[in-house]
């Protein structure tokens, strides 16, 4: 009886240390498991945030779990292929007429998306605005001296009509297009680094390049990822610093466009870096900046310039119309005072930090 007894006490005492220990365990996983990448891409700044899930393997191996090569690999080759500042970029080549080329499949999914999305605004997003862009300096050249008959030589070069894809080559109807996929590229590659640690089966991240985010899963104590939409203020260059609004999200992705962090002032005339494919110039309306939530980031960042484009009751006409989107423009009121539209989703999304 006695040694019956203190077997029990024993088993209790045992299982009593294996619940300590396993308790010990999970505070030290939830202190340890917030792992972060971050660098400089794209001329930007990218943050990751990601939680790997819990085994013996992640609390014995933890090194094994930090990307940052593979995550700078990436991001280099994403470059290679979409970026206007890479001398050897596949659309660097593609604008110089290069006829040896062939696209890559990011070349080839970031062309059909801007296709997709040209069809659905009525060409306001159009990636054939480059000599545009190049025109009014925002592209790698120099800034030129701008004129009406400048304008109006450019636009024949402009339309989503004088590109396509042929196979793995692109076919322009004129040496003088100029493709720029500026305004889609970040928001794709925002997708490719998500994609990076799904594959890896992390289903708890924060990806967040330039102020483009993907968000998938819940943080520790069943919590979202909270993102700030940025207050429109000129020269507001860093995300995050004052804020309009903070949103919850869990398996979507947002991109912000603005007119507030690339423009230039010449005499007393603002030009912002959003150009008009239809006119050629510069937008001058009331629309300070958009915000779009979707599945994706490439399909977020690609409406979000679109939006910048048309306007703001364009945009919310649109926006409402696409049961896939959700919206959150803001504006300047006729006092010139900040006013906001947030699509019925969005404010949901807004509602769930309160």
């Amino acid at each position: 009886m006695i040694l019956e007894d203190r077997i029990k006490k024993w088993i209790i005492a045992l299982a009593a240390l294996i619940i300590l220990l396993l308790v010990l365990v999970h505070i030290n996983y939830r202190r340890s498991s917030y792992l972060v990448i971050d660098g400089f891409a794209q001329g930007t700044t990218y943050h990751i945030i990601y939680i790997p899930n819990l085994s013996i393997d992640f609390l014995l191996h933890k090194d094994e779990f930090l990307f940052q090569d593979e995550i700078d690999s990436l991001l280099k080759r994403i470059d290679e292929s979409l970026s206007l500042y890479h001398p050897e970029s596949i659309i660097t080549r593609i604008n110089r007429n290069d006829s040896l080329v062939i696209v890559d499949e990011l070349f080839e999914t970031v062309f059909r998306k801007a296709v997709e999305v040209s069809a659905i605004t009525d060409g306001a997003f159009d990636i054939t605005v480059g000599p545009m862009v190049n025109a009014w300096g925002f592209g790698p050249g120099e800034r030129e001296q701008v004129d009406s008959t400048m304008i109006d030589s450019l636009l024949q070069y402009v339309g989503m009509e004088k590109v396509s894809m042929e196979g793995d080559r692109v076919v322009k109807s004129l040496d003088g297009v100029l493709l720029d996929l500026n305004a889609i590229a970040q928001g794709y590659s925002v997708d490719l680094l998500a994609r990076f640690f799904e594959k890896r089966g992390i289903d708890r991240y924060l990806v967040e390049l330039g102020g483009e985010v993907s968000a998938s899963g819940l943080k520790h104590g069943r919590e979202q990822w909270k993102i700030g939409v940025d207050k429109p203020i000129d020269n507001n260059l860093i995300p995050g610093r004052e804020l309009q609004a903070i949103v919850s999200l869990n398996n979507r992705s947002l991109a912000t466009s603005g007119n507030y962090r690339k423009f230039y002032v010449e005499n007393g005339v603002k030009y912002s870096h959003t150009i008009d494919p239809a006119t050629g110039y510069p937008v001058t309306h009331n629309l300070l900046s958009a915000t779009i939530v979707a599945d994706d980031c490439m399909t977020a960042d690609a409406f979000a310039t679109a939006c910048m484009v048309m306007g703001l009751e364009k945009s919310i006409g649109l926006i409402s119309q696409l049961d896939e989107l959700d919206g959150f423009f803001i504006y300047s009121g006729d006092d010139g005072a900040f006013e906001t539209y947030a699509t019925e989703g969005f404010e949901e999304l807004m509602r769930i930090d309160e």
